[in-house]
């Protein structure tokens, strides 16, 4: 599908639109332009819901059921853009009891779910050997599910607290259980603002490093951003190129999830919410610029299930999960939820068979 005749007399935007369509990978100086200069968001929408239905002809849309589990809110990381973590000797800290833990699990897999989002904040308590056990003792009681879990930043913080190596930290944790690892705690992989934003947590080497080495080991997981924040419009696309190298080099991404900075309750209160138009806006020139990644998720978490459905036509392929439970973002002030029977609809409504699918974008039912 073409949306616009090629020829040198046309402007920039639509040659670039056109080029994206047309299978061809765009540079980083085109999606800075699509961003800054293409008041256009039908435009936009166009292209990228071609490229999706190029990358994804079926007559299908998916979503999956899990539940975020968030085992610890115990964190040195000191993130400006986080109401949900407290410092050690907090009152309001707390690790999760196992016996509460598995019967998070036990509701999950009653509501059909076969996975658990599990992450938590960098607590310098817990060994390397606390997160080897929880996952033995989760396997061990639920077989069935995939422990999708410890984003990037905890991972390179267990290798700093144990001093060990990130290829022995991750063999160990894939050994014990876990069954692929969440792309969170990217934000924006630019130091610049992750020293402003996060000065106690990974810099983008090393989270895109622990990626690498998780996809040597045959491990797969999602990429994320967090964008809307202290962050300029050429690094949010620095960030897409950085993920689309390694995706290049290791095919190891699975999807894309992006979402808008939720500021309220956190020391960037000050910062204007991004609204809808924004989000729509970065998700296609997402969908335009990650040529190597096979899906993008829609973030109806931070933008509500309206906004959600209208992503899969503005380049997303999959609604995400179902989101049992939910706390960060909860955290920022934003609270939308759904079931599965509403987010079944939002895709039948956007003319789309709803799918079920596990991590891996393995179908689920007939």
């Amino acid at each position: 599908m073409v949306l616009f005749q090629a020829g040198s007399n046309l402007p920039t935007i639509s040659r670039i639109l056109d080029k994206a369509v047309a299978g061809c990978r765009l540079t980083e100086e085109e999606a800075v332009i699509l961003l800054r200069d293409c008041d256009d968001l039908a435009a936009l929408g166009e292209a990228a819901d071609a490229v999706c239905r190029r990358l994804h002809p079926e007559p299908f849309r998916t979503y999956n059921i899990d539940r975020n589990i968030n085992y610890t809110n115990i964190c040195v990381a000191g993130c400006k853009f986080c109401a949900f973590a407290r410092r050690p000797g907090h009152e309001e800290g707390y690790v999760l009891d196992e016996d509460v833990l598995f019967a998070k699990i036990a509701e999950t897999v009653a509501l059909g779910g076969d996975q658990i989002l599990l992450q938590g904040g960098l607590n310098p308590k817990l060994p390397l050997s606390w997160y080897e056990d929880l996952l033995r003792a989760i396997k061990t009681r639920f077989p069935q599910v995939n422990i999708h879990g410890f984003s990037p930043p905890e991972i390179y913080f267990f290798a700093r607290i144990s001093k060990l190596s990130l290829e022995e930290v991750l063999g160990r944790l894939q050994e014990a259980g876990l069954g692929s690892l969440p792309g969170g705690g990217a934000e924006i992989l630019v130091d610049r603002v992750r020293r402003r934003l996060a000065p106690g947590k990974v810099d983008a080497d090393h989270w895109l490093e622990v990626c690498r080495v998780w996809h040597r080991l045959g491990g797969r997981g999602s990429a994320t951003m967090m964008f809307g924040h202290i962050e300029t419009l050429e690094e949010r696309v620095e960030h897409l190129r950085r993920l689309r190298d390694l995706q290049d080099e290791t095919g190891g991404f699975t999807a894309f999830i992006g979402w808008t900075f939720q500021p309220k309750h956190t020391e960037l209160a000050h910062i204007a919410k991004l609204g809808a138009a924004a989000y729509l806006r970065m998700l296609t020139v997402a969908r335009l610029f990650l040529d190597n990644f096979p899906n993008i998720q829609a973030s109806w978490v931070t933008q509500g299930a309206q906004v959600g459905q209208l992503s899969l036509r503005f380049g997303a392929n999959d609604m995400g999960s179902l989101m049992i439970e939910e706390n960060v973002v909860a955290a920022a002030g934003t609270q939308f939820r759904t079931n599965e029977r509403e987010l079944r609809g939002l895709i039948e409504q956007a003319g789309y068979q709803p799918r079920r699918r596990n991590v891996h974008y393995e179908l689920l039912e007939v």
